[in-house]
């Protein structure tokens, strides 16, 4: 005998199995945390192991001062420090402070917004592997936002960035210096300098897709790097078929 009932719901399990996902995209609405949370020194977050605050979107910083300009910090500056495989989530980090987050190795940023970058917001020391950084955004960062000193790749997915000098960059003159790539996806970019800067002499790539830049000068810099601490000179910009791995209709305004 036929179930009308049975039917009925079927097709409607169908129905919720086909909806698809919503789409998480970049945004310009930065959470307001419920309190913040000044450090003496910066949290470890173990090998493998997430950090969650109690209460999602809790400010960090390293207190009153923490903000030293453009001068060069370390592991002891930063306000987190992620070793291998670990993940930062649902966290805001205020303005004074200095290094931002440290990854040792591999790691996942995930909901993370800086209200104002000092130094760099992300420095990156992995040697191989794939670090990702996903729905979060930073604000005023006078220089870099992600530092790339390592190797592997890095995965930029869902993320605003404004008022910036660059929005990635693979060191340019680090003592060892590796093959560096970097993918961007679904990034909203205002008001920068470079985009992405890579270097093509050891075979960095940059994949850029779904972006919006406003107001961005450089999409995709190429520069000759070194190991030697030598600023590193410019070699050309856009699109190519092997570094700067996009095409203009990946990138609107």
């Amino acid at each position: 005998m036929f179930n009308s009932k049975f039917f009925a719901l079927l097709t409607l399990a169908t129905l919720v199995l086909a909806e698809p996902v919503e789409r998480r995209a970049a945004t310009n609405v930065f959470p307001t945390p419920p309190t913040t949370s000044s450090l003496s020194k910066p949290i470890t977050v173990k090998a493998g192991t997430t950090f969650t605050p109690p209460r999602d979107y809790t400010r960090y910083d390293r207190g009153s001062g923490g903000c030293n300009g453009q001068s060069e910090g370390g592991d002891s500056d930063a306000v987190f420090i992620l070793e291998e495989g670990a993940t930062l989530a649902r966290v805001v980090i205020g303005p004074n402070q200095s290094e931002g987050v440290h990854c040792l190795g591999t790691c996942t940023i995930d909901h993370v917004y800086w209200e104002d970058v000092c130094e760099d917001a992300i420095t990156l020391k992995q040697k191989s592997g794939t670090s990702r950084i996903s729905y979060g955004g930073t604000q005023h960062a006078s220089d870099k936002v992600i530092q790339h000193n390592g190797g592997g790749t890095v995965i930029v997915n869902s993320f605003y960035v404004e008022d910036f000098g660059k929005l990635y960059r693979s060191c340019g003159n680090c003592g060892t210096q590796y093959k560096r790539d970097v993918q961007l996806n679904d990034v909203w970019a205002v008001s920068g300098s470079e985009l992405v800067g890579i270097n093509s002499n050891y075979g960095d790539t940059a994949k850029i897709r779904t972006t919006k830049a406003s107001s961005v000068k450089t999409i995709c810099q190429r520069y000759n790097g070194n190991n030697s601490g030598d600023e590193p000179t410019k070699s050309g910009s856009g699109p190519d078929s092997s570094y700067c791995q996009y095409s203009t209709s990946d990138v609107s305004s």
